[in-house]
């Protein structure tokens, strides 16, 4: 679920974490056992640990993950972990400086590289990292970046580039496949090894090396969709719910959580949400529409 600055909605218009915490507690009701606080940038919501603190205690939730761009993990994570958090998903496009600035328009992979080594001195249950795939702007990124996580026996996660960037610059060329990530870094590496996968839902494919240092893994919504095992729903940060990252039908949780509906009728929205999901999400298919909000407005 995402969690967005006051830059990008008002704060009025932001869920409370009492809001938060009863809509978890709902969706844990129907089913779902797995929580994400994304963004935008969730650690810039202040007292993030108090929410997580809040949503462990929903009894059927199994699991919350955070996925960050790390530059604040030093300040926050040791209150984020003590509250619950188990897992944490770190965005790393590059360890250029100059390509850093590119992809993410702001400055300081240090600060990213130092906000994911203090989160494994704190020691998570498990932290991955995510890696954009841009063709002509990252391919001279993968083989660093998979170094970079196998000395620190990590998991690397290569993503291809979807049409959800802020600017509205996707094109279909732009797209770096996950089966040309693969061959640059087997041609490094030597053949990959796929893993088993204990979540059958999971998007990622991913490899094992031969000497057993770290994983390598490949999400490809592009190339490869994995609509059909898609369950994931997404909970904005001004309270609309999404059944895809790429569709714009949107069903306004925030007003009736603000209002008298009911919890049952909270749970009836959500299922219609889930029940209305698309077979697929046609990136590839002629007359395809880029949604209008950003990934950033939305939640990965």
């Amino acid at each position: 679920m995402p969690e967005q600055a006051s830059d990008f909605f008002p704060k009025e218009q932001l869920l409370t974490f009492d809001e938060i915490t009863r809509a978890v507690r709902l969706f844990a009701e129907v089913g779902i056992r797995k929580i994400r606080l994304t963004g935008g940038e969730p650690l810039l919501r202040p007292d993030l640990h108090l929410l997580v603190a809040a949503i462990s205690e929903i009894d059927r939730i199994e699991e919350i993950a955070l996925t960050s761009n790390g530059i604040l993990l030093p300040r926050f994570a040791h209150d984020l972990k003590n509250a619950g958090l188990n897992r944490l998903n770190i965005s790393l496009d590059t360890l250029n400086e100059e390509t850093f600035q590119r992809v993410t328009r702001r400055a300081g992979v240090h600060r990213v590289i130092a906000g994911i080594d203090h989160a494994i001195n704190i020691g998570f249950d498990e932290i991955r990292l995510n890696a954009l795939a841009i063709r002509g702007l990252t391919e001279a990124e993968v083989i660093p970046l998979v170094e970079f996580a196998r000395r620190r026996n990590l998991t690397i996660r290569f993503i291809e580039f979807m049409p959800l960037d802020g600017d509205k610059s996707w094109r279909d060329q732009n797209v770096l496949t996950g089966a040309e990530v693969l061959k640059i870094v087997e041609e490094r590496f030597g053949t990959l090894h796929p893993t088993s996968r204990p979540d059958a839902s999971q998007p990622s494919i991913d490899y094992s090396f031969d000497d057993g240092s770290g994983h390598v893994g490949f999400i490809n919504p592009v190339s490869q969709p994995f609509c059909n095992t898609c369950n994931r729903l997404r909970l904005t940060a001004d309270g609309g719910l999404r059944n895809c990252l790429f569709s714009d039908e949107n069903w306004d949780l925030g007003h009736m959580l603000r209002s008298q509906a009911s919890d049952r009728e909270i749970m009836q929205t959500m299922r219609a949400s889930v029940l209305a999901k698309q077979a697929g999400h046609l990136i590839s298919h002629l007359g395809f529409q880029q949604p209008a909000k950003a990934m950033y407005q939305i939640g990965g």
